[in-house]
């Protein structure tokens, strides 16, 4: 099964290199997948558009464990890996009842650890992202900051909005499993 890992970018230093592929060892993990679930949520689209789907919702899930670690380099990071479906199930998505609309209907969990998977690619921002996302995490704290004092101020949600925008209009770069070690970095 074809994954959509999301992923830091220093997570690309564990990679190893040989002239035949990239290695990387996948982790139990989330990933994103072209599942039943996003197939019938988008009938209309193609295996292409769904595998689009798929990846974008990985980078958004980078976005997070950037904001997680704080000293993880600010570009959005999608591995994108061939694993064997056994090791791939369904993600939790919470109790029964919780809000349909919210499901990420790619998501899926790595169930086991899967050692020395070939990358097919990685998807990376360009460095001149680094400073949007450097946005985004400033807007978040100062978001969480007035969440804590009840004063949620209109600007701050907007200053989110308007940095969350400008991360995810943009496009990721695409590197083959041969172009990794040049990956730019900020």
């Amino acid at each position: 099964m074809r994954i959509y890992v999301p992923a830091t970018l220093d997570e690309l230093d564990a990679v190893t290199h040989a002239s035949d592929a990239a290695r990387w060892t996948v982790a139990p993990r989330r990933a994103h997948a072209v599942t039943k679930d996003l197939e019938a949520a988008l009938p209309d689209d193609d295996a292409e558009g769904l595998e689009y789907v798929a990846a974008l919702n990985a980078a958004d899930d980078s976005l997070a464990l950037i904001a997680g670690r704080p000293d993880a380099p600010h570009q959005r990071v999608v591995i994108t890996v061939e694993v064997p479906d056994a090791v791939v199930g369904a993600a939790d998505h919470g109790p029964a009842g919780a809000d349909d609309d919210e499901r990420v209907r790619s998501e899926v969990e790595v169930t086991s650890t899967v050692e020395d998977v070939a990358i097919v690619c990685v998807h990376v921002d360009e460095t001149e992202a680094a400073a949007d996302i450097a946005d985004v995490l400033a807007a978040a704290d100062e978001e969480s900051d007035a969440e804590s004092t009840t004063e949620v101020g209109e600007e701050s949600e907007t200053a989110l909005d308007a940095a969350l925008q400008r991360v995810t209009d943009r496009d990721l770069l695409w590197y083959d499993w041969s172009e990794i070690k040049d990956v730019p970095r900020r």
